[in-house]
């Protein structure tokens, strides 16, 4: 088990030392090639992933047909999954692919449901987690609403600079609620 995935497992969800062990040998080592997908749209049985190397992309297609709604890009060090479909049981509303390669973690959703038995306080551990979701959409749904095109781009790229070499721009432009002309206009704003 990689000790950054150990890392982000206990400060994340605040697991102990002890309950870390039996929870980190629940996550099984998975490598994806450009264009694997992790979940597909619709899917049953999908699981929480924590990403160890390279990128993906959680998305849904758009229903004209043309280019995919980008939800959010994972990168190394995040978690992805579909919440809802992890949680719920649901078929999956998203889908998460590779746009490189990729080595993931990842714990089967029953081995999920199951980590009350293994974990002091998972009922408590769980809803931080959550909360810690739910926190993280409510920041990004206040920028798409409140934010400029132009601050939206700064905030990203203050906090995630490595994405605008290692994501096609397209991605980065759909996450962030804009054209990729808008994009490629404020990054050689930016550069200049």
């Amino acid at each position: 088990m990689p000790l950054d995935l150990e890392r982000h497992i206990h400060s994340y969800l605040g697991i102990s030392n002890t309950d870390l062990s039996a929870v980190s040998t629940l996550f099984k080592k998975q490598n994806l090639t450009k264009n694997d997908f992790l979940i597909k749209e619709g899917q049953h049985n999908t699981g929480l992933s924590f990403v160890s190397e390279g990128y993906l992309k959680l998305f849904a297609p758009n229903a004209k047909g043309s280019k995919d709604i980008i939800q959010w890009l994972c990168m190394p060090g995040s978690f992805a999954t579909d919440i809802a479909a992890l949680t719920f049981r649901h078929p999956a509303r998203w889908s998460v692919q590779a746009i490189s390669p990729c080595l993931v973690y990842t714990i089967s959703q029953d081995d999920y449901a199951n980590l009350g038995r293994l974990v002091t306080e998972w009922d408590k551990l769980e809803k931080l987690f959550l909360a810690k979701c739910f926190a993280h959409m409510e920041t990004r749904i206040f920028a798409l609403l409140s934010m400029s095109s132009e601050e939206r781009f700064d905030l990203l790229f203050s906090q995630s600079p490595e994405l605008f070499n290692e994501v096609p721009l397209q991605y980065i432009a759909s996450m962030l609620g804009m054209t990729p002309e808008t994009l490629s206009r404020l990054r050689n704003k930016k550069s200049s």
